[in-house]
């Protein structure tokens, strides 16, 4: 996916569909994040699907539950979803970072030679 250290940089043009590519990437992973969040609140916490979203946004965003969590199951859940949104969280922006950080140190290899 990413040129080799002899290769030369990439044009901004194929620079900015990498960025896209990996954009569209971190949009899923964080999207899919979020239905498992939505989902386990709303049948393990038994909210409304749109009290579910909030309380999964706000975890995923490192926020916290907005609403008080009922049984034993939804508590244990929301440990396990706040645990994996900060991993998620460090997922997503490395992905986001990736291109940029390859583009800088590619550079700096071809100031190298």
């Amino acid at each position: 996916m990413y040129e080799r250290r002899k290769h030369p940089l990439l044009s901004r043009a194929e620079f900015r569909k990498r960025v896209g590519r990996h954009g569209l990437v971190a949009l899923g992973v964080l999207l899919f994040g979020l239905g498992i969040g939505v989902l386990g609140y709303h049948f393990l916490a038994h909210l409304s699907w749109v009290d579910s979203l909030l309380n999964a946004s706000m975890i995923l965003a490192g926020m916290g539950p907005v609403d008080p969590l009922p049984t034993d199951a939804a508590k244990i859940f929301a440990s396990c979803y706040a645990l994996f949104s900060g991993l998620a969280f460090i997922g997503i922006v490395s992905v986001l970072l990736a291109p940029f950080v390859h583009r800088m140190l590619h550079r700096f290899h071809a100031e190298e030679r």
